[in-house]
């Protein structure tokens, strides 16, 4: 996700540096080649810089300043450590987020980045992230106010191999994280967490994908419960995935192989995570399927059929999830935040602007109004 971040912000034109950081040099040269091999262009490239900085270094800090915006793909578990060396380097950040408990803890430093004078935006992927911001758009629109509001988005293996029919496309961590924490919802108005794997449903996408299904899981809706609170009455996200997928992660569940206490002196969890990275990545590329609903006086629907990119590498994944992340950056760093702290990116962007700087990214967003 880094690395695709990286390419698409050294081919804007106002971009003057970017540097790409990895705990191994290895890594963080190997991530800016790939980059400089994607853009093709020596100007761009020219632009990149690599550095090798541990994420819990005392030397985050000194290695942020310089820099007028950081963009996080660390894993969630950083994050606020993160928030809180860009405080003190007076340095904006944008992040992947992913963990709603994190987000809180972050968006409790308000106040001092505000004071600091930088805009901290958390969970700005796919979802959380894109997809929230388009359902606060379609609330925007609606004049501010919905019946319900529908986030329904999944990432997926464009050649499904059952039983699991799932590939790896994120973090293990972030997947195991989506199954096993509660999801935030608005019911009647109010916020509420439920139980991830739950309330399975069918949703049908045009050829080859058909009937497929979509459940509960955790981070999706980000910050939008407590934003939209009062003001719609119910909302919810959940992942679609292929027919099956959600029984067998739950039965998963269930034997406890999601457990963060040992047994017998192994961690159900990161054994299951090791296995999950061991068994379902593979060469077959991927897509991304994401449908929002704002649902009112009227009906309006975002829908996204997103799919690996060959010329550049990046899969539907890391493009719907970087690109975004990275419009976010770009946004900041041209003095389009409409505040500082740390603000939710449905408060802290502008959003038909942000709708604009995505599809320029070639995300081909479509939607469509209709009667409720």
């Amino acid at each position: 996700m880094g690395r695709a971040a990286a390419w698409d912000l050294a081919r804007q034109p106002d971009v003057e540096a970017v540097t790409v950081v990895d705990r191994e040099l290895s890594i963080a040269l190997g991530a800016r080649d790939e980059v400089e091999a994607a853009l093709g262009k020596v100007s761009a490239s020219a632009k990149l810089e690599a550095l090798e900085l541990d994420v819990e270094s005392d030397e985050l800090v000194a290695a942020l300043r310089g820099h007028d915006v950081a963009l996080s793909s660390a894993d969630y578990r950083f994050n606020e450590q993160v928030t809180r060396a860009a405080i003190e380097a007076r340095v904006n950040l944008c992040d992947l987020g992913g963990n709603p408990f994190v987000v809180e803890r972050q968006l409790a430093l308000h106040a001092q980045a505000r004071d600091a004078g930088i805009t901290v935006v958390p969970d700005c992927g796919l979802a959380p992230g894109m997809a929230c911001l388009l359902a606060a758009l379609g609330v925007e629109r609606a004049g501010g106010t919905a019946d319900e509001v529908r986030i329904r988005v999944g990432g997926l293996p464009k050649n499904p191999k059952p039983p699991l029919n799932y590939k790896l496309v994120f973090s293990p961590r972030g997947l195991t994280n989506e199954y096993l924490e509660p999801a935030d919802v608005l019911r009647a108005g109010k916020p509420a967490r439920v139980e991830s794997l739950t309330d399975m449903e069918p949703i049908d996408f045009p050829p080859p994908f058909g009937r497929l299904e979509a459940f509960n899981t955790s981070g999706g809706s980000s910050t939008l419960p407590g934003t939209l609170a009062g003001k719609v009455e119910e909302l919810d996200y959940k992942t679609i995935r292929y027919p099956g997928h959600c029984a067998a992660f739950a039965g998963m569940a269930q034997l406890g192989l999601f457990s963060s206490e040992p047994v017998d002196g192994v961690v159900p969890r990161e054994l299951v995570e090791s296995m999950i990275v061991r068994t379902l990545v593979d060469d077959d590329t991927d897509v991304v399927l994401m449908r929002v609903e704002v649902i009112g006086a009227s009906r309006t629907v975002f829908e996204l059929i997103d799919e690996h990119d060959p010329k550049t590498g990046h899969s539907a994944m890391a493009r719907t999830t970087s690109y975004p992340a990275a419009a976010v950056a770009h946004m900041i760093g041209r003095g389009e935040a409409l505040g500082r702290g740390v603000l939710p990116g449905e408060r802290a962007l502008p959003l038909e602007g942000f709708l604009r700087a995505v599809r320029a990214r070639g995300i081909d967003i479509r939607e469509r109004s209709e009667s409720a």
